[in-house]
């Protein structure tokens, strides 16, 4: 345990929400830490605009504001029930202010560099200016570096990723592909279906599309009110029946089945994407098999011309300030006990590096938490034995859940916060 006579320094790499709520927790503790972040000001890729956003203008919350907050801040009563990114912007500003965080961001300062020194402190260099830590949180976020499919062929068509839209206009009076199956991708599919000439959308695979609400309440929020008493295989054939019930099949609509049971992936939340494609407004269509110019080949036979390919295909993990050694095996494979601290580097941790079923911001918050406890000695870590033997458990269940989509990163978000409560009640 820390003598708390001398608490130990921190750095926060990224404001985002993850490196806001990691802040705020350390301050909380009295722990001081200086925070480091690229932009201008606080809110991280919720920002429009800002340098590593990728929010546009049809941005939406996709879990509901009361499983969306901060436990130490509400979302005002009186905003809808899934905010637009404007909200969210205000929310994470009004939180850097009211907790007095904005003193301890050093903003306009890209990260480079993060060594350990001999003597197990941590060097971090930013924008030609160096400091000295005993401790680093990176919260940078792992949605700003796009990740780009390569298929057979040529591409003639013009490109462009999620990460770089910014509105409908872009897309207006074109013949429009869009790649995807996540939330960004119903989204723009949506939006090019009222401008473009034409519209599609090719998934490689089926997704779970859920309404955005249900019974007349937020859909995630009847989720999370069973998670409080059922196991989640149980939760999962209760959700699936309520959906073939309110939804139907999709298969009706032209798209394919789930391949995974719900809960088992990251649902799609939309409640535009079947009307529009009932409407005839936006045409379903097969992975892409090859692109030979403007021409767009399926995995079903069809093909199809198209002006615009929006790749919806997501974001790769990129921690260039890091020694890849640290990463091993991978930046998305690297074992991390709670999804937070390193095995091997003690002073390395990290928030928000995970992939969860519901909300982030939640989870962030708890991690903060518990990075404050540790650092200010009201919580030890168990053995390294222990913790090896945990990530590996969590491991083989991520596994056995998720397959191989990204195991590691995967949590449950009221399994995880439950964990994070009780290893809290640890302290």
């Amino acid at each position: 345990m820390l003598d708390k006579s001398s608490l130990p320094r921190a750095a926060v790499i990224g404001a985002g929400p993850a490196g806001l709520a990691t802040l705020k927790a350390l301050r909380d503790k009295g722990i001081p830490a200086r925070c480091f972040d690229a932009g201008s000001e606080p809110g991280g890729l919720w920002v429009f605009g800002a340098v590593h956003s990728s929010a546009y203008r049809t941005l939406h919350l996709n879990t509901s504001k009361s499983r969306t907050e901060f436990a130490d801040f509400p979302m005002p009563a009186h905003w809808p029930d899934y905010p637009g990114h404007e909200h969210i912007a205000t929310y994470l500003a009004e939180y850097t202010a009211r907790f007095g965080l904005n003193e301890h961001i050093s903003f306009g300062h890209t990260v480079t560099g993060i060594t350990q020194t001999p003597g197990g402190r941590w060097e971090v260099t930013a924008e030609g200016v160096s400091d000295s830590f005993d401790a680093v949180i990176v919260a940078n976020g792992h949605n700003s570096v796009p990740k780009l499919p390569d298929y057979p062929g040529t591409i003639a068509a013009e490109q462009l990723h999620s990460h770089d839209y910014r509105g409908p206009e872009q897309l207006e009076g074109k013949r429009v592909l869009v790649v995807g199956g996540g939330n960004s991708a119903m989204d723009i599919a949506v939006d090019a279906s009222h401008v473009a000439d034409r519209t599609l959308l090719s998934m490689r695979r089926g997704v779970w599309v859920v309404p955005k609400h249900l019974l007349g309440k937020p859909s995630d929020t009847l989720n999370g009110a069973l998670a409080k008493r059922l196991p989640w295989r149980l939760r999962q054939r209760i959700s699936q029946t309520m959906l073939r019930v309110t939804v139907g099949s999709l298969e009706r609509y032209g798209l394919q089945r789930p391949e995974h049971g719900f809960l088992e992936d990251h649902p799609t939340l939309s409640d535009a994407l079947l009307s529009r494609i009932s409407h005839g407004e936006i045409r379903p269509r097969r992975g892409i098999e090859r692109i030979d110019g403007k021409t767009v080949s399926f995995a079903d036979g069809t093909s199809d011309d198209v002006d615009v390919i929006v790749w919806c295909t997501g974001y790769r993990i990129d921690l260039p300030f890091l020694d890849p050694a640290l990463l091993k095996p991978s930046a998305e494979m690297m074992p991390l006990y709670r999804r937070v601290f390193h095995l091997t580097a003690p002073g390395l941790m990290f928030a928000g590096l995970m992939q969860s079923t519901g909300a982030a911001l939640p989870v962030v918050e708890a991690q903060g938490k518990l990075i404050a406890a540790y650092l200010s000695g009201d919580y030890t870590l168990p053995s390294p034995q222990r913790q090896r033997a945990d990530c590996a458990q969590q491991l083989k269940a991520a596994h056995q859940r998720w397959g191989d989509r990204r195991p590691a990163m995967r949590i449950d978000f009221d399994g995880y916060l439950a964990l994070m409560e009780r290893e809290m009640r640890r302290t």
